[in-house]
């Protein structure tokens, strides 16, 4: 599969708004490369910058319009620019991450093109986070959105430990997403050890009963199957497997020290 091809059936809505803008950079560089010039599948199907003003971030649907992996696809991209920017320094282990994750998901070739858009975005200083969040909000199911703030505190986690600065900006992209703090706390305590991650991940207190704590397994059992990400694909699936897991691994882990 071609660039070209692989880029133009795989993007849906994320070629409209202030998402549009940045993908149109990051691949006017990459068409400009390219050795069969004007007879890119791509370039005939026009400048995505000039497709974009046909709908923007602020357009309101009556319904969001079903996430496609490649809208879900470049909404990472982007979002790990800015998670991996975050403490002023890019650590080659954040990504190598990235381009591990890829793998896994996608297979060499898809990662590949992946990865060369991850690094043409990667490039752009005056990205609005604001403004992308915004449009990831109303395009973007729930469930999707939470996969995404999974695989950021994996990027942030990849180099040995979350900054500060990683986790301030995670919790500000959570915010413009509309992630509730509950979800964020949940996700986050993910990827730390101590004690009480097993509470935050089933989104409880300690204080709770034997009879809550099982309510709430099911409730985020619910939430986090990877089943509400099955029109994403399933090269999706397997990262929301993962959290999948660790909800089961809380649960367990709850029961065993209370013996119930």
């Amino acid at each position: 599969m071609s660039f070209s091809k692989w880029i133009g059936a795989s993007l849906g809505w994320s070629f409209g708004g202030p998402i549009g803008a940045i993908i149109g950079l990051a691949l006017g560089s990459i068409v400009d490369a390219m050795a069969d010039g004007k007879n890119s599948p791509f370039l005939n199907q026009g400048n995505p910058q000039r497709r974009q003003r046909r709908t923007t971030y602020r357009t309101q649907p009556r319904q969001r319009p079903q996430t496609q992996s490649g809208d879900f696809e470049v909404s990472l991209l982007i979002l790990a620019s800015i998670v991996i920017k975050a403490d002023g320094k890019q650590d080659q282990r954040e990504l190598d991450f990235v381009r591990q994750q890829f793998l896994n998901m996608y297979g060499k070739v898809r990662a590949n093109h992946a990865f060369k858009l991850f690094k043409n975005i990667n490039k752009q200083n005056n990205i609005s986070t604001r403004q992308v969040c915004l449009q990831i909000k109303q395009m973007m199911d729930h469930p999707s959105r939470l996969q995404l703030m999974h695989f950021l505190f994996g990027i942030a986690k990849a180099d040995g430990f979350v900054t500060d600065d990683e986790v301030k900006q995670i919790y500000t992209i959570a915010g413009y997403l509309g992630i509730s703090s509950k979800d964020y706390e949940s996700i986050k305590a993910m990827f730390y050890n101590s004690q009480e991650n097993a509470y935050k991940i089933l989104e409880i207190d300690k204080s709770a009963t034997n009879d809550e704590i099982k309510k709430a397994y099911r409730k985020m059992a619910k939430k986090y199957h990877p089943d509400k990400v099955i029109h994403l694909g399933k090269e999706h699936q397997k990262g929301a497997e993962e959290k999948f897991r660790q909800v089961q691994a809380a649960y367990e882990q709850l029961q065993k020290e209370r013996r119930f």
